[in-house]
């Protein structure tokens, strides 16, 4: 029978077991977060924007993300985003799309903003065909879970605007694995000079709610919007072609179809062009074709 000591020493390397490993999760959260508060952010001393520069704040898209992005995840770690709202949208709802003070990157007018419907005809998701120079890419948007995101994206693809446009950044990192396009300049830092807000699933957390930035994953088949921080959503967009962790600011506004899933595949099959997980794809991937079917 153990003595007191004895368990008093067990009782103590279990608790330095439990610190450690709460330790490294609070280490692996704050890798994660200094990498994903760069999505899209302003280039600071010097260093790029490590993933999603999304709506322009920042120059150079072809940054390594290795040391921020490549961290050893597991799906039981981080939690799935929810599937849907908690509450139901009205059956329309009126959206705001300010400008941004950029000149667009190719003409666009903004979409109109009142009597926005939360569902598709007879009540039905809302189907878009992509064809790219890779494959064909189908979408399906979910205007009742964010309805002034899908708004802007017809509205745009209905104006040619997403038309010759290269998928301009693929990220292969493990815990990252996405395809970014919607940005005519190629670069990573063009829009279409208005901004809008963050919609599902940010506006599923009260603004001050430390859960917000904590990271879920963004499962495979996902569709959701790039930005540059809360309320700086445009035109630029990335699918999710493998698990992604993400904290719960980049809104989810469709999914990919299956034969989308494969023309995914495909391009992140060839990688990053002149290596690397983070970088314009190697297989050019251009946006020749973008309609509601």
């Amino acid at each position: 029978m153990p003595s007191n000591a004895q368990r008093r020493q067990a009782a103590k390397r279990k608790l330095e077991r439990q610190l450690e490993r709460r330790a490294e999760r609070e280490r692996k959260r704050r890798r994660l977060t200094i990498g994903l508060s760069a999505l899209g952010v302003v280039v600071v001393v010097g260093a790029a924007a490590v993933l999603w520069s999304m709506n322009g704040d920042s120059e150079n898209t072809d940054t390594d993300a290795t040391d921020t992005t490549a961290t050893d995840t597991s799906e039981s770690e981080y939690p799935a985003l929810p599937d849907g709202r908690a509450e139901p949208l009205a059956e329309s709802v009126s959206c705001a799309y300010p400008a941004d003070g950029r000149e667009p990157s190719k003409p666009a007018e903004p979409p109109r903003t009142e009597g926005i419907l939360t569902s598709g005809e007879s009540n039905t998701d809302i189907s878009v065909s992509v064809e790219t120079s890779q494959g064909n890419i189908g979408l399906v948007l979910h205007n009742d879970d964010s309805p002034c995101t899908v708004n802007s994206f017809l509205s745009l693809a209905a104006q040619d605007y997403f038309d010759a446009t290269t998928c301009h950044r693929l990220t292969t990192a493990p815990s990252l694995q996405v395809l970014q396009c919607g940005d005519p300049t190629g670069s990573g830092s063009g829009g279409p000079g208005y901004q809008f807000a963050n919609e599902f699933p940010t506006d599923q957390f009260a603004p001050d709610d430390p859960a917000s930035q904590e990271p879920m994953t963004y499962k495979r088949g996902t569709l959701a919007m790039a930005n540059a921080g809360p309320g700086t959503n445009g035109s630029q967009f990335f699918l999710v072609y493998g698990d992604s962790v993400l904290p719960p600011q980049y809104t989810v506004f469709g999914e990919i179809d299956e034969t989308g899933l494969q023309t995914l595949d495909k391009i992140a099959a060839d990688g990053v062009a002149g290596g690397g997980q983070d970088g314009a794809p190697a297989l050019e991937t251009t946006l020749t074709s973008v309609r509601m079917d």
